[in-house]
């Protein structure tokens, strides 16, 4: 049976979604062990035994957090080796990615990105070129490394818990690693990690710096809020939220774009959501395209008519 390595940093009170897509995969995979950087909360353990992980493998060094990804990657090297893993998975994220790569190299690995789906002999299957073509590949060498786009898997606990055994793994000295001097915490909104959320609910050029709309309708259906990079650069809504080649890339069941023109450049960061809905009042707009559902008007009157009806349907 395969051994299967994923690792989860900083887990935090509380396990992601995404976080638990991974221990899902990893268990359909074969023996799932877990390399986790950062404190472990009674509960967090409590849901790696939930979701039939074997070993929880902690580092030596226990400030990672303070460095950027380097230390990371050879941590994750180390465990890699120590727990025999044939495959290690990772979160799509850009930190992921980048500890992907560098473990990559450590180990001799190939590493696929932007996995959506993973068959039971490591086959991985991957949206491309904006998400116009689906590609199957598998790496050829004794250990490969996947990161894995959240809401593909649908998560779910093993049918039997399991007692995970607990390890440290020595980590490569990290005294020359590049060390994070300070931190700003970001202000909660109170609405999903858009990578991570079912819904997202995004404005771009057409919401004419008004993004209230988009904001409403969101807080209606519990989503995320998005934006496409005329927003963000235009300064009317945060950069974290931008959506698109140069963005972020989601993959929710539902994918609302509202006054977006749908270029290629932000194609490239949902197309892989399962139901898109465009609201947009030109009937040219290259989105109408790629959406299951379109809507020909103007979003400053369609989106506060959807979010009224939404509430009054919750009630």
């Amino acid at each position: 049976m395969a051994k299967v390595l994923v690792f989860i940093d900083n887990p935090g009170a509380s396990l992601k979604k995404s976080s638990l897509e991974l221990l899902t995969l990893a268990r359909s995979l074969g023996e799932s062990a877990v390399a986790v950087n950062g404190d472990l909360s009674d509960d967090v353990a409590a849901t790696f035994a939930e979701y039939g992980v074997g070993t929880v493998l902690h580092p030596s060094v226990q400030d990672l957090g303070d460095f950027l990804v380097a230390p990371k990657a050879a941590y994750l090297a180390a465990a890699a080796e120590a727990a025999g893993a044939g495959i290690v998975l990772l979160d799509n994220s850009p930190e992921g990615k980048e500890i992907a790569a560098r473990l990559g190299i450590r180990l001799n690995a190939g590493v696929i990105t932007d996995v959506v789906a993973v068959d039971p002999d490591g086959t991985a299957h991957k949206s491309v070129l904006a998400g116009s073509y689906n590609t199957s590949c598998k790496a050829t060498t004794a250990v490969s490394v996947l990161t894995l786009k959240a809401n593909n898997v649908v998560p779910g606990p093993a049918p039997a818990p399991t007692t995970p055994e607990s390890a440290t793994v020595e980590v490569p000295a990290v005294a020359n690693a590049a060390r994070i001097t300070a931190r700003e915490q970001k202000v909660a909104s109170g609405r999903p990690d858009l990578t991570d959320a079912r819904i997202v609910v995004a404005g771009g050029r057409g919401m004419d710096g008004d993004f209230g709309p988009v904001e409403e309708l969101a807080d209606a259906l519990g989503a995320a809020v998005g934006a496409s990079r005329a927003a963000t650069d235009a300064g009317w809504i945060s950069h974290d939220a931008q959506v698109g080649q140069t963005g972020k890339t989601v993959s929710p069941q539902l994918y609302i774009s509202a006054g977006i023109s749908g270029a290629i450049q932000q194609k490239a960061g949902m197309q892989t959501s399962k139901v898109i809905v465009a609201v947009n009042k030109d009937a040219e707009s290259p989105v109408f395209e790629i959406a299951d559902f379109g809507i020909i008007g103007d979003v400053f009157d369609v989106l506060p008519q959807a979010a009224a009806e939404i509430k009054k349907r919750k009630g």
